[in-house]
């Protein structure tokens, strides 16, 4: 063999076997942790705990509300290629059963998280979101043990600044004293309502629950608790205490209980901060 052919097999050799002993000591992209959430309640969460380790795809939009949800073949594709499936166990998520039955996934794991703190399931209260967040943290930790650590210390940061976020809106709200303001409310929204400071005189549901005579009626408890503001709610039927406000001649604002409802508000800050401007806002006029 000539010298030249020689040293090209040598070089060919020497290639190899850097290749093998390299590419063998170099760690592989590992796999994302496919998540499916069934609202951006638990989206924006598993997002921030998650961070690159997760793909997260969430369900229903921040602008409807999930007892009236209905279930696309896009929406079975997704479970069907998951890992994980998050969802809140409340009443109106009903259509789940259905679509983890139709996923035919047997390596999905379904976690519910149901957050309760005093009387709220509220997920906008701050109390709520802290919970929310250690349980989240724990179903990621269930699924990807091994990055248990990072997953713990990112929720920790997450609830830390929700406690910031609390203390500069009760800085905010404690010298107006909501307390003396009489509300009537949607009744997917007396958790936060509560929590904001105002006193509930009486919730009521979606427009197609308001006949003429509950409507009479909350309008004569209405007067009867002096009351001087309706708050609806953006998913369950933003209209749906307009004509009582009219009758009261009172005002009248719509929050959202989801990040993402009001443009601007995909995180719980932004949405959290959003309603407390319309608060504030309406109780200055």
């Amino acid at each position: 063999m000539k010298k030249s052919g020689v040293l090209v097999t040598v070089f060919l050799v020497l290639s190899l076997m850097t290749t093998l002993l390299f590419g063998g000591c170099s760690p592989a992209n590992p796999a994302k942790l496919k998540v499916v959430t069934s609202t951006s309640l638990i989206a924006q969460i598993v997002e921030r705990v998650g961070g690159d380790r997760v793909d997260v795809i969430n369900i229903i939009p921040p602008t409807q509300c999930p007892g009236h949800f209905d279930v696309k073949p896009g929406d079975i594709q997704k479970l069907a290629d998951a890992d994980l499936f998050l969802l809140h166990g409340w009443q109106g998520e009903r259509f789940s059963e259905k679509l983890i039955a139709s996923a035919n996934n047997p390596d999905l794991t379904v976690i519910k998280i149901d957050v309760k703190v005093g009387d709220t399931t509220n997920w906008m209260t701050p109390p709520v979101q802290r919970a929310a967040t250690d349980k989240i943290a724990a179903a990621l930790c269930q699924m990807d043990s091994e990055n248990r650590s990072d997953y713990e210390k990112v929720a920790s940061a997450y609830r830390d600044e929700i406690t910031a976020k609390e203390a500069e809106l009760e800085a905010r709200l404690v010298p107006v004293n909501l307390a003396k303001i009489n509300v009537m409310c949607s009744d997917q929204l007396p958790g936060f309502v509560q929590w904001v400071g105002f006193n509930v005189i009486a919730t009521y549901g979606r427009s197609d629950s308001l006949t003429p005579q509950v409507v009479k009626e909350l309008v004569d408890r209405g007067r009867e608790g002096e009351v001087t503001l309706i708050i609806d709610n953006l998913q369950s039927g933003k209209d749906a205490g307009k004509g009582i406000a009219e009758e009261l001649g009172c005002n009248r604002i719509i929050l959202s209980n989801f990040p993402g409802g009001f443009d601007d508000t995909e995180t719980w800050e932004k949405a959290i901060a959003q309603n407390i401007e319309l608060i504030l806002e309406a109780i200055s006029q």
